[in-house]
């Protein structure tokens, strides 16, 4: 278990070294290191968006925008019935955001945050944290343009941390430890900017993430 004493320096030495933190539920003060036996990563080169979502972002009626509410969707993603971000949790995060180490992603509708997805970098390496959906296809929505900026950007790794029925029927596959550490090290050594592209249209995106299977 980790004490009240972990620093974000400290979480983002346990990030650099292959382990990421975690509490049993939101109510849980204790926090611990997590270190996959098996490892989910979204491979970028081979994201691939689908006709339905390709027409779902062709439709419109959204906007996407980068950082404008970094607290915003790291609560949306923690307002579900089970979640491992606790108090201390959230508080380090958003610590990491203001050190320009964690980024959000968020998907509009208007005035109303219907989705996003929020990370952590070092190097080009993007350790996703989580995501959420208020409306439907909204987290897609994000994860799409997530990938496109990622690949844009130069990032080499993109962690999901574990594989779900979820994020494998959108293209993340499972790796070895041993191959995720591998990974893990030739990305962090590497630099890639995740603000500096500029959010694309959606034909944009499409057009870049079609073209590859």
């Amino acid at each position: 278990m980790i004490g009240m004493s972990i620093t974000p320096d400290l979480l983002l030495h346990g990030y650099s070294i292959g382990v990421f933190p975690m509490a049993e539920h939101r109510d849980d003060p204790d926090i611990f290191w997590v270190d996959p036996k098996r490892r989910g990563i979204f491979p970028l080169e081979h994201f691939h968006i689908s006709r339905s979502l390709a027409r779902r972002m062709r439709r419109g009626g959204y906007r996407v925008t980068i950082d404008q509410d970094f607290e915003g969707v790291l609560d949306g993603c923690a307002d579900r019935a089970e979640t491992w971000i606790n108090g201390e949790i959230r508080a380090l995060y958003i610590q990491l955001f203001h050190l320009g180490h964690a980024h959000s992603l968020e998907v509009w509708e208007g005035d109303d945050l219907i989705g996003g997805v929020y990370g952590v970098v070092l190097g080009a390496a993007y350790f996703g944290e989580s995501m959420f959906s208020r409306r439907t296809d909204a987290s897609k929505i994000a994860l799409a343009y997530l990938v496109d900026r990622l690949r844009q950007a130069g990032f080499r790794l993109f962690d999901t941390q574990f594989l779900t029925t979820h994020l494998a029927s959108l293209g993340a596959v499972e790796i070895s430890r041993a191959d995720y550490h591998r990974r893990l090290r030739a990305a962090i050594d590497l630099d890639a900017e995740f603000t500096l592209p500029p959010v694309p249209t959606a034909q944009e995106v499409i057009q870049r993430n079609t073209q590859t299977s």
